[in-house]
């Protein structure tokens, strides 16, 4: 079997970042039994990843450069943005478990869209918070194996997403 659209593909890896200053660090490892699983073809994962799998089988290796343009774009200072403390209230009370610097909290912008924002500071102001991409900026370096490639369920081909053992289930 091969990586094509609607299929779920497994892979490990091995990620390194560039900021374009300071060279090629080293940002997350993804080991073989914790391999990423993604829905082929249903956009969740970039593009140029995507593609230097494309048509790969299980225990094929794959080597991907993905500059900052093709991967999370440039880092857009207007993504960061000042959120009254108030919109944190739970049950009318101040969550101060909530408001710790460095949490990456979940919201819905004003269209409905999914943003994951996190948290800068907290001041008099409100909650600084920054909505980029925790890898924008980045030019990407990507070194890994599929480990594992399977029939997509029509369920998980209808929301777009894997379900099950390492993929999200909302249901």
């Amino acid at each position: 079997m091969i990586a094509e659209k609607n299929k779920v593909v497994s892979v490990a890896y091995e990620l390194h970042i560039d900021d374009g200053e300071n060279g090629k660090e080293f940002k997350e490892k993804v080991t073989k039994d914790q391999a990423f699983p993604f829905l082929f073809g249903a956009g969740n994962t970039l593009p140029a990843l995507e593609e230097a799998i494309a048509g790969k089988s299980v225990g094929d290796t794959f080597e991907v450069f993905i500059d900052f343009e093709n991967a999370y774009g440039d880092y857009d200072e207007s993504k960061v943005t000042i959120i009254p403390k108030s919109n944190f209230k739970e049950n009318g009370k101040k969550n101060k478990e909530m408001l710790k610097v460095g949490r990456v909290i979940p919201m819905q912008d004003d269209q409905g869209n999914q943003l994951r924002g996190e948290i800068l500071k907290v001041d008099y102001k409100g909650v600084h918070m920054d909505f980029n991409s925790p890898l924008a900026g980045y030019d990407l370096y990507f070194k890994g194996e599929i480990v594992n490639i399977r029939e997509a369920d029509p369920e998980e081909i209808e929301h777009g997403h894997v379900h099950g053992p390492g993929g999200h289930h909302h249901h």
